[in-house]
């Protein structure tokens, strides 16, 4: 089964707290979610990505989402393989260092419906 990488800032997590229509699709796979993070603790705190619903995995900047040794070593971390994971993300330059390690990658915008992402989860899930 896929584990479900879920962006934090500006998809999971906004201004407006969390995204209550996102955590409700994604409540409806019985899928592992990892919530991926560039953020420290104390960015964690105030950008309100603390008592999340999943896990949290933050390398705290060193290096960030935009560098594929993020990704890496977050694979290593869980023993997951690029293609044990589906990863969605509004950074593109994070989806691009996603992606060239092998990582099913979708390029979401909590400014549209989630209608795009729904359909990429129920064809990339197994």
């Amino acid at each position: 089964m896929k584990t479900i990488l879920v962006d934090a800032w500006n998809t999971f997590v906004t201004e407006k707290g969390m995204d209550l229509d996102l955590k409700e699709l994604l409540d409806s796979y019985p899928n592992p979610k990892i919530i991926l993070t560039n953020a420290n603790k104390q960015e964690c705190i105030t950008y309100g990505i603390i008592n999340m619903p999943y896990q949290v995995f933050s390398l705290e900047h060193n290096p960030n989402k935009t560098d594929k040794a993020y990704y890496h070593k977050m694979l290593s971390h869980f023993n997951l393989k690029p293609t044990e994971v589906v990863y969605f993300e509004h950074n593109s330059e994070a989806l691009n260092s996603a992606t060239s390690v092998g990582i099913k990658t979708f390029p979401y915008n909590k400014d549209e419906s989630l209608d795009g992402l729904r359909i990429f989860l129920k064809n990339n899930l197994d």
